[in-house]
């Protein structure tokens, strides 16, 4: 039975979210899913087609969500559909406090210049599909600052150090990678993937792949 995947990607385009989502297209078509395009987010409107759809892979930094977009996106999710994307495409996406409890955060704030720093697997989670077989790794890109909350399940972690004064006086772990439920549906979010640099990385390729196909509707 084939499965369905839409991609709705536009937004800033710093994110290069046409990019971006385009190197993933492939691996959700050799897993079996249709996959549909939009650049409009009328789609969230669309009660058939969410309903018909077993993944919602997301990329669009900014944006305004009208409240029948936000209660079609957050109906679909809890009856079901798949919800997964990464970086700000999902964290920095919408003014809409309901679109963000149901991700599970809120991008704040990251440092002025990109930093390198390490990505832990928790090890209490290392054998989760997501992440299993897969080492802790380093990048050098944002290191996100974000507001998230205990329903998430934390498949990966960094710590944000402190540099330069202020009050942020003391290392601060930040959740990387985490899964949730809501409702029925399954959601998928890494914090990792400004550019197209970040998302070819070996590791973050694997793990992005892997928790799109995780979030989609079972079966």
């Amino acid at each position: 039975m084939t499965r369905h995947a839409l991609v709705v990607r536009g937004g800033w385009e710093g994110h290069v979210p046409d990019e971006a989502t385009g190197l993933f297209i492939p691996g959700l078509a050799e897993a079996g899913f249709e996959v549909t395009v939009a650049g409009d987010l009328d789609v969230y409107a669309d009660a058939d087609l969410l309903a018909a759809t077993d993944l919602i892979v997301q990329c669009w930094t900014g944006g305004t969500l009208s409240g029948r977009q936000s209660a079609g996106l957050l109906a679909a999710v809890e009856a079901g559909t798949g919800f997964a994307g990464w970086h700000g495409g999902v964290v920095a996406a919408f003014d809409d406090r309901d679109y963000h409890r149901m991700v599970g955060g809120l991008f704040l704030s990251h440092p002025e210049h990109f930093l390198e720093y390490d990505v832990v697997i928790d090890p209490a989670r290392a054998d989760h599909p997501i992440v299993a077989g897969l080492d802790g790794f380093t990048v050098r890109t944002e290191q996100y600052w974000m507001l998230t909350d205990s329903l998430n399940d934390v498949l990966a972690t960094t710590t944000l150090v402190p540099s330069g004064g202020g009050p942020h006086a003391v290392p601060v772990p930040m959740p990387v990678v985490w899964t949730r439920r809501w409702g029925a549906g399954r959601v998928f979010f890494s914090a990792i993937g400004h550019n197209l640099a970040d998302l070819t990385h070996p590791t973050v390729r694997a793990l992005t792949l892997r928790g799109l196909l995780w979030a989609g509707r079972a079966g």
